[in-house]
């Protein structure tokens, strides 16, 4: 038996599902997790002395590698002073200048500890600025497993084929229109069916939960504006893509002015962290100024701000977007190269240091297409991946990431490997 296998066993008798997160389990491509004891660079090595080349970058924070030496340093600065307050503390204020300064749509911004805390909390401020009940998100797009959200959500709730989560009130429910995604139509039926009640919609403009995918050309500015003519606050989800396709993440790339915008991963630096922010005037109304109340105790935890001002000022110095692209273009090659040479239906949707790997014949472009993908395949050329020690995301709708250290050997064997794989399916 493996050390890994031991770990999980003894997981399985003290923890649901032996994992903290569902994706962990395996469950949709088959067998056990491993467990990783220690990562650098582009490398995690697992319990059993397995080196991996890591394409899950901890499911995004990780855009300069593992335990990178210049945020390992910062934390451990910080650590010198404690690790935890409970009071205001200088490096919250410097991250809150960061994200302003590379958010030129967010004026004011308020911490918390988790990506579903700050979706949960946007929602529940666009509510209250509004006095509206009823939000729109889309099919596929996950913002964290808070009730009001988790209706034909992504990530886990997918890849476990549970959509809708037991636990959720049919009332919190009905509050939650859910459109497919790329769908202007289906818009403009949502607003005429529910005049004056649509508080906000939420959206992962670029949807990272389903699989990577991007939207139709035009999609994300007509978006804005319908919203706008409807009095309805426009939130995009960048806790994944904020940082990481651009300083400005999406709304950057696409020259869109959301009114909200929720963060997190990245401006943790690998620690917990989330944050929200957007328009003054709609932030204002957060307690102590207005009648909105969101609290946490660690919320801007010195240790997490300080990972995370070092990972932004790290993006700010190296400013390593277009390299990112390179290695993300190089990685999508080498996969379509390798398909067309066997004759498999594969798409690699990419941009930046995000992609995604479907085994269909169409396009992908929604949660429904998304489905119409060979999990089953894709479970095979997961495992077989794997085992030449490659890892991807353990499901076939999840993105994968790159860092910046990916670059040269990493991203070459990596190449090597998906090619490999591919001519043996």
């Amino acid at each position: 038996m493996t050390i890994s296998n031991d770990l999980f066993e003894r997981a399985q008798r003290l923890i649901p599902g032996g994992v903290n997160s569902p994706v962990r389990a395996f469950r949709s491509v088959g067998g056990a997790p491993f467990f990783v004891k220690s990562a650098r660079g582009a490398t995690l090595t697992t319990a059993d002395d397995q080196e991996l080349i890591d394409f899950v970058c901890t499911w995004g924070p990780a855009i300069h590698g593992h335990n990178h030496p210049v945020i390992k340093a910062a934390i451990a600065a910080a650590l010198e002073n404690g690790t935890s307050f409970g009071t205001p503390n200088p490096y919250e204020v410097e991250m809150a200048e960061l994200i302003v300064q590379f958010f030129p749509s967010i004026q004011k911004v308020r911490m918390c500890n988790s990506g579903t805390e700050a979706t949960m909390s946007a929602i529940r401020l666009a509510r209250g600025f509004t006095r509206r009940d009823k939000i729109i998100k889309f099919a596929g797009c996950y913002h964290g497993h808070s009730d009001s959200l988790l209706i034909k959500a992504g990530s886990g709730a997918l890849t476990h084929g549970s959509p809708d989560s037991a636990g959720v009130p049919a009332s919190f429910a009905q509050e939650t229109v859910v459109l497919p995604y790329n769908d202007r139509a289906a818009l403009v039926e949502a607003f005429a069916t529910y005049p004056e009640q649509i508080s906000c919609v939420i959206i992962e403009p670029y949807c990272g939960n389903v699989g990577f995918i991007m939207p139709d050309a035009g999609y994300l500015s007509y978006l804005r504006e319908i919203t706008a003519r409807h009095g309805t606050l426009l939130i995009f989800d960048e806790v994944m893509t904020g940082f990481r396709l651009a300083r400005g993440g999406v709304q950057e790339l696409e020259s869109i002015v959301p009114d909200l915008t929720t963060l997190g991963k990245i401006i943790g630096g690998g620690l917990p962290v989330g944050a929200f922010g957007g328009r003054a005037d709609i932030m204002d109304y957060l307690a102590p100024l207005g009648p909105v109340y969101q609290a946490g105790t660690l919320s801007g935890n010195p240790l997490a701000m300080a990972a995370g001002i070092a990972a932004l000022k790290l993006l700010t110095e190296l400013n390593p977007y277009a390299k990112l692209d390179a290695l993300g273009r190089q990685m999508q090659d080498a996969v379509m190269e390798a398909a067309q040479a066997k004759g498999l239906p594969v798409q690699m949707p990419q941009r930046g240091a995000m992609f995604s790997i479907f085994f269909n014949a169409s396009p992908v472009r929604d949660y429904t297409t998304a489905l119409q993908s060979d999990a089953k395949l894709f479970a095979r050329f997961f495992h077989a991946c794997l085992d030449r020690g490659v890892y991807l995301a353990p499901s076939a709708y999840e993105a994968g990431f790159l860092s910046t250290a990916h670059a040269g050997a990493a991203i070459d064997r990596a190449c090597e490997i998906f090619d490999q794989v591919i001519r043996e399916l």
